[in-house]
């Protein structure tokens, strides 16, 4: 299944990162949706180094970003992106979903 989820330069980088501080080369970026955050839904991001059967894999730049199909019905057209400024540094989802968004970006609504 094709997806028009997509992940910025700044966040391919930044998993790059990460993923060579770890010492497993099969690790995947996993990206949720769960309930909560101040907005009603909220965006989360793990490592993992197993796909689940209903899970959608984006391969880009040699990272391996992988999302469920109930998430993903979220994040549509949706940019994942990675800022290292002021507020911190950490993963954003531009989401042309969402309705209503944090201050921080962490959670949203539809």
């Amino acid at each position: 299944m094709q997806t028009d989820l997509s992940i910025s330069n700044d966040a391919v980088a930044r998993i790059n990162q990460l993923l060579a501080s770890k010492e497993n080369p099969g690790l995947m970026l996993r990206i949720y949706i769960q309930g909560g955050g101040c907005s009603g839904f909220q965006y989360g991001f793990q490592f993992d180094d197993t796909a689940q059967e209903d899970d959608i894999a984006i391969e880009q730049s040699g990272i391996k970003v992988v999302v469920d199909m109930l998430s993903l019905q979220y994040l549509g057209g949706a940019e994942i992106d990675f800022k290292d400024d002021i507020m911190g540094s950490r993963f954003l989802v531009n989401n042309p979903n969402a309705s209503a968004t944090c201050g921080c970006g962490s959670s949203f609504s539809i």
